[in-house]
């Protein structure tokens, strides 16, 4: 059976038997250490137990990351005081290495007074090398804090309808992040070529070094009491379930889009369908951060979507394409739905969720998780999520982030 390394640890869902026999078969799936490769986990190794022999336990963990400690207030839907719940998962499937890196920060405005709290959840799905997820995980929630105190957001608003005059606006903000995630991506790969002393990633080892023949996909959203704010570059994806309908918040940046064939043909460059299509034959989506020798063809540009809070809203999903190149966005939805009903109605605004222990020995790909703030639907949601997309044989990274958005969360 696939042993499966989430980010927060929580119990087997009731609905795991959806996973198929055939997913059972599969190689042991190891959740990548950061800046490491990702190795087979052995029989002996601590963080999961046999079952007869055969079977191992799925096993979890809460990340090492910052403990954000803060006071719990009881805040309903629409309140400034709104904190989000969230569950994550994040597996290697069968990749040789985890190149998927995930970003959790509450309130990471950190803005005072009465103003409104947003929250930041991201997914990067990295290729030809990890290191470019790995500084989005690190960097993007602060780039994008940077540009929105220099936009005039500030923590100063008394009431939502003057919080609202005052916000800066969003597509802006995530533009200028995004386009400082890229040039210190590229920094970096220009100052490590050619070095040959303290190599960190597979990329460096090659001869020459290959630093900027990486790159990553981003998916970012910042939640906040009134709206969703998605900013999007690659083929990973945002979805919103509202009244039982999944609505996408961002779309896939593939080369045969017509909007993006288009840009990229009259950048003067081409896009050749070898496995699909890809540019330059090379890179299958046309939007990323890194990726510097396939620019201006691809551009790390985002396509930014504000989206206003509902009473209807239920739940919001990022994820990579390990999960939606083989589970559609209505049934993820139905997923999720279906792990809110089994756990019962959302709990009282400003209740303590169930916290959760980690297991001993096992590493993380997600930083900024405070496991205090997790929430068990949530959490067994991704959990069966990943499951799903490893039984209908994804062969890529999956990670996954459900965020609960009902009025009582």
């Amino acid at each position: 059976m696939a042993e499966i390394w989430c980010e927060e640890a929580k119990s087997a869902p009731a609905s795991a038997s959806a996973v198929t026999a055939l997913a059972r078969r599969r190689t042991r799936v190891e959740l990548g250490v950061p800046g490491a490769p990702c190795r087979p986990t052995l029989a002996g190794d601590e963080g999961g137990e046999t079952r007869g022999g055969k079977r191992r336990r799925v096993s979890c963990a809460a990340p090492a990351g910052r403990s954000c400690q803060r006071p719990r207030l009881a805040a309903g839907f629409g309140s400034m005081l709104w904190w989000p719940r969230y569950g994550v998962t994040s597996v290697c499937g069968l990749r040789r290495e985890m190149e998927d890196a995930v970003s959790i920060r509450p309130d990471f405005l950190r803005r005072g007074g009465g103003g409104g709290k947003h929250h930041f959840f991201g997914v990067f799905d990295g290729h030809g090398c990890c290191h470019v997820a790995r500084m989005c995980q690190d960097r993007m929630y602060e780039l994008i804090a940077d540009e929105y105190t220099k936009a005039g957001g500030s923590g100063k608003e008394g009431a939502s309808a003057t919080a609202a005059a005052a916000e800066p606006a969003w597509k802006e903000v995530m533009e200028r992040g995004f386009a400082r995630m890229d040039d210190e991506v590229a920094s970096w790969a220009a100052s490590r070529g050619g070095k040959d002393d303290g190599l960190a990633c597979r990329c460096e080892r090659q001869k020459p070094a290959q630093c900027d023949h990486a790159g990553s996909t981003a998916v970012v959203a910042v939640v906040g009491p009134t709206s969703v704010v998605v900013a999007s570059a690659g083929d990973s994806r945002a979805v919103l379930s509202r009244g039982g309908v999944a609505v996408p918040l961002s779309v896939d940046h593939k080369p045969d889009r017509p909007d993006e064939l288009e840009r990229i043909k009259a950048a003067g460059g081409r896009v050749i369908f070898w496995d699909g299509a890809r540019v330059l034959g090379v890179l299958a989506m046309s939007r990323a951060i890194g990726d510097g020798y396939l620019k201006p063809f691809v551009t790390a540009e985002p396509e930014v979507t504000v989206t206003e809070r509902t009473k209807e809203d239920e739940c919001l999903i990022l994820a990579s394409d390990g999960l939606w190149d083989v589970v559609s966005n209505e049934m993820a939805c139905e997923v999720v739905r279906a792990c809110f009903r089994s756990n019962g109605p959302p709990p009282p605004a400003g209740a303590r969720p169930n916290d959760v222990l980690p297991a001993p020995g096992a590493a993380a790909a997600v930083k900024g998780v405070d496991r205090a703030e997790s929430d068990r639907a949530c959490s067994e949601a991704a959990l069966l999520l990943a499951k799903l997309a490893l039984a209908r044989r994804s062969s890529d990274n999956v990670s996954v982030v459900v965020v609960d958005l009902r009025r009582g969360s």
